[in-house]
Order: C-alpha cells, then sequence, then structure tokens
C-alpha cells in the first residue's frame, strides 16, 4: 500500500518506475498496480489527504545495474532526489528519492558480483 493525495498521478508514476499497469479501481480510494506480465506482487495505492510526516518507516529499494540511468529516469518521471551525493556501504551504492506524494523510496546499485552472469546471446 502506498498512500498518495492524487491517485492518477501516483498510479502514472509508480506504473512507469515499476513497469506495472494501472488495473484500476471503482472507489475513488484505491488504486491497484499489476506487474506488465502477470507476474509478481500487486502495489495498491490509497487516496489520503493525511499528510507525510518523518520518515517512512518502510520504503521500497529498486535495484539497477546502472544507478546514474535509473536515478534519473525516475526524476524525469517525477521524483524528487534527497541525496547530492549517492551512499556507499559494503559495495553498495543508492540514492534516496520521493515520489511525488513525498514517500520515500531508494534506487541502488549492487557491487558487480550479485548479479547473476548474463548469458550469451
Amino acid at each position: 500500500m502506498i498512500d498518495c493525495a492524487d491517485l492518477d498521478r501516483a498510479a502514472a508514476f509508480w506504473s512507469a518506475v515499476l513497469g506495472y499497469t494501472d488495473a484500476g479501481g471503482d472507489s475513488g480510494t484505491y488504486r491497484s498496480l499489476l506487474p506488465a506480465d502477470g507476474f509478481g506482487v500487486e502495489i495498491l495505492l490509497q487516496r489520503t489527504q493525511d499528510e507525510k510526516r518523518g520518515k517512512n518507516r518502510l520504503h521500497l529499494d529498486l535495484r539497477t545495474r546502472d544507478l546514474d540511468v535509473e536515478v534519473g529516469r525516475t526524476i524525469e518521471l517525477g521524483a524528487t532526489i534527497q541525496t547530492i551525493v549517492p551512499t556507499e556501504e559494503g559495495g553498495w551504492t543508492w540514492h534516496i528519492l520521493e515520489d511525488p506524494d513525498g514517500n520515500e523510496f531508494c534506487v541502488l546499485q549492487p557491487p558487480p558480483d550479485y548479479w547473476p552472469p548474463e548469458k550469451p546471446a
């Protein structure tokens, strides 16, 4: 569940960031996002007028092979970067960002040995 003020804006942002599709919803309070290929976890958006206060107790960590490209892409989609210099720890590098509703999430680049070897074409 991701809280938001505007379901359309949040659905467009998170669908684009995650590669999900907007499955809609008819209550005006909830919107379902599903993996484009039909496999994976459903993300539910909840429209609320509650203001965000303080740090999220739960947030998404999105892993990528190219930190700069993915951070740039999420910013183009409407995210705001919170870290000027990426954090580095144990071979991992990441930035903290916020979605258009101020919810924090991280984009991380694991160390090279994290990823399985690519299969030849």
